[in-house]
């Protein structure tokens, strides 16, 4: 396909395709999807594209590429009306200038302005009846067939104002959704079949090549191992803490990332077909569907505009008095709600993305402000994801606990594991002494070797140390009993055959849950569960240190989904927080779904909402912001059904102009309004 630059700045292109709108929505998300790429606009009516980049050589000539060729799996984007200022900024300017232009020149003007709200009047009533559209219309038309030009052009500056709020915070909530998806690499290396080495782009991978994916690098393919051992981390796709050895035979999913070796994969699901892919698609589909809260506040919208006709026509076959007649039309129910629900859920997921957490639509606004129950899987929820040695268990009567860190420590600095890594900043805590030994030897997914002072220091499973190295642990099996009681993870330790030392390693309490927790009771939450795989003793113990009111322990995962619906079937208001692949149906079958930042790509993709920063105490904001939001709704309601009576009331009964009523109508309007943009800017939980 053909593509000219438009217009371009530095960090920034304006591109015109000459294509169908097909291919354009396709190629806009090939563009997105680059690495460099920070934002895409899509003009379907123009046939162009705006990218915001890097403004880096490089990502301009991939954006220049993708735009004229995007692959054939690229799902295409969703046509948005964006956060386009200028019909604002031309009502604004149309009130002032009819204010001060002729009247034949204002007329000319005001016609001109409200001419699209005119006709999507008569298109929904022609399609659909008696919609909020039309009433817009009426409430515009009225005045300015009466000359009353300030009215007309202030009604419409208000509908546009609206609706610039409403697309702005769309986009924002949208962009940090897809900030979480993950991207696909640029380009890989593949190996032919002569055994050389090929660098190719990502779009181009073909199901049944060799992919080469090295240390520090991201599997870009769902297949099989057919050569290489390493250590991947599954976090992102899984939700699995710790990394996870890979040998020849073994499963590998795009979105792992390897944190030692290197493998040789077979790709057998590449492209959109891969797990990450089809999650992709998945968020993709959430951001394209309507928040349900919003279209039951446009249908309740919809519904009202017959109480304003029907006072409208009523009054005019009791008293044929068009300024009456006129002045109810001016009283339209329907817009506190249509402009004020919208613009306080808007205002509130964007308040929350400043709290740290991502709202996926209105309607979870509603559910958790309600939610009376909150269940947490333990793992990266109440805990975190990384470990903390608790225990440094010298085996060797010559050795005290200060050498035994010391000399497992200096070897496993160099390997990325989590328990080493654990371990390493335990000895640099104490600041003890490197120890000089010979070049290190791993073992992928056994463990560590390597000479110190003539003697061989190995550290690792115990399946290495006594199945493969013979070197037994017998002696220790009541203290490993003890510490597997505790739910700790063991790291075992030797000297040339002799046992060394053993550690014992545990996830830490996240420092805020305590806090957390107290702060969910206050507001409203009666009961707080936890969900784990742990054994009895361990689970009751954390319960109880931390307050809980339930605990269920030694669950498998499936066991999760049943324990959240036999709660709901007994009335409780369910929010599931969970971080792993596993959580998907829990977070589905809660009435809120909360998935923690570094959960599972399957986990956010199924939550209603993402913490996006990995400190707990953002959910207690939520909770707050949800409850604050739904509080303002019905106050706002309320506010704007007594004040619109009034009116009403007064306007049948003759009191009030048409000046006067949409006066105070507007006034109303502009109330609740500005109440609901001036929430985002309060304490969370004041409304």
């Amino acid at each position: 396909m053909s593509v000219r630059i438009v217009h371009e700045v530095p960090r920034r292109l304006r591109l015109k395709l000459g294509v169908d709108p097909h291919h354009l929505a396709r190629a806009a998300t090939a563009v997105r999807d680059l690495r460099g790429v920070s934002a895409v606009r899509m003009n379907a009516g123009c046939r162009a594209l705006v990218v915001s980049y890097d403004g880096s050589a490089d990502v301009r000539a991939r954006i220049l590429a993708r735009a004229a060729n995007p692959p054939a799996s690229a799902p295409p984007m969703v046509q948005t009306e964006g956060s386009d200022a200028a019909p604002l900024v031309l009502s604004a300017a149309t009130l002032v200038a009819a204010r001060i232009l002729p009247r034949p020149a204002a007329a000319a003007l005001t016609y001109a302005n409200i001419a699209p709200t005119i006709a999507r009047g008569i298109t929904a009533a022609i399609q659909h009846g008696l919609k909020v559209e039309v009433l817009d219309a009426i409430a515009m038309g009225l005045p300015t067939a009466r000359g009353e030009y300030t009215t007309a052009n202030f009604t419409r500056l208000l509908v546009e104002l609206a609706d610039y709020i409403e697309s702005t915070t769309i986009e924002r909530s949208d962009e940090l959704l897809r900030s979480l998806l993950h991207r696909a690499p640029d380009d890989v290396w593949i190996e032919t079949d002569d055994g050389q080495m090929l660098q190719v782009p990502f779009d181009g991978l073909k199901g049944g090549e060799h992919v080469v994916v090295s240390l520090g690098e991201t599997i870009p393919v769902d297949g099989t191992v057919v050569r290489g051992d390493a250590y991947v981390d599954q976090s992102a796709v899984t939700g699995e803490s710790l990394p996870i050895p890979r040998a020849p035979g073994g499963t590998a999913l795009a979105g792992g990332i390897i944190t030692d070796g290197r493998l040789v994969i077979r790709a057998e699901r590449v492209g959109a077909a891969t797990t990450t892919g089809r999650i992709a698609r998945y968020i993709q589909d959430a951001l394209e569907r309507p928040a349900e809260i919003e279209c039951v506040s446009e249908a309740l919208a919809d519904k009202r505009v017959g109480i304003t006709l029907g006072s409208a026509a009523g009054v005019f076959a009791l008293t044929r008095d068009w300024r009456r007649m006129e002045s109810v039309f001016m009283v339209d129910y329907s817009c506190t709600v249509k402009l004020g629900t919208p613009i306080a859920l808007k205002t509130a997921m964007f308040q929350a993305a400043k709290q740290g957490c991502l709202v996926k639509s209105g309607q979870a606004i509603e559910l958790l402000a309600d939610v009376d129950t909150i269940i947490f899987d333990k793992t990266g929820t109440l805990t975190h994801n990384t470990l903390q040695v608790t225990d440094v268990c010298p085996l060797n009567p010559g050795v005290d606990e200060e050498e035994a860190l010391a000399l497992v420590a200096s070897l496993g600095e160099h390997t990325n594991h989590p328990i080493a890594r654990a371990v390493v900043k335990l000895a640099r805590q104490r600041q003890l002494a490197h120890v000089p030994h010979e070049e290190v030897n791993f073992i992928v997914g056994h463990g560590v070797e390597a000479e110190v002072d003539g003697a061989v220091i190995r550290f690792g499973s115990r399946h290495y140390l006594e199945d493969d190295e013979n070197i037994s642990f017998a002696r220790q099996r009541a203290q490993v009993a003890r510490f597997q009681a505790e739910g700790k993870s063991l790291l075992y330790a030797a000297r040339n055959q002799k046992p060394l030392a053993m550690f014992a390693l545990r996830d830490r309490v996240r420092e805020e849950t305590p806090a957390t927790l107290a702060r969910l009771r206050e507001l409203g939450i009666k009961r707080i569960v936890m969900i784990t795989g742990d054994d009895r003793a361990k689970a009751l113990a954390l319960g109880e240190a931390l307050g809980l009111d339930d605990v269920f322990y030694e669950k498998q995962p499936e066991d999760k989904a049943r324990i959240v619906a036999e709660l709901k079937a007994a009335g409780a208001k369910v929010a599931f927080v969970g971080d792993g692949v596993n959580d998907g149906p829990a977070l589905m079958t809660a009435h809120v779904g909360i998935a923690m930042p570094r959960a599972a790509d399957i986990a956010r993709a199924t939550a209603d909402m993402v913490l996006t920063d990995d400190r707990l105490d953002s959910l207690a904001a939520m909770v707050d912001i949800s409850q604050s939001t739904m509080r303002l709704i019905r106050s706002n309601f309320n506010v704007a059904v007594g004040a619109n009576s009034a009116i009403l009331a007064a306007a049948v009964l003759g009191y009030l102009s048409p000046i006067a009523t949409a006066a105070l109508h507007n006034g109303t309007t502009i109330a609740v309004l500005i109440r609901s943009l001036l929430a985002g800017h309060g304490k969370p939980g004041h409304a």
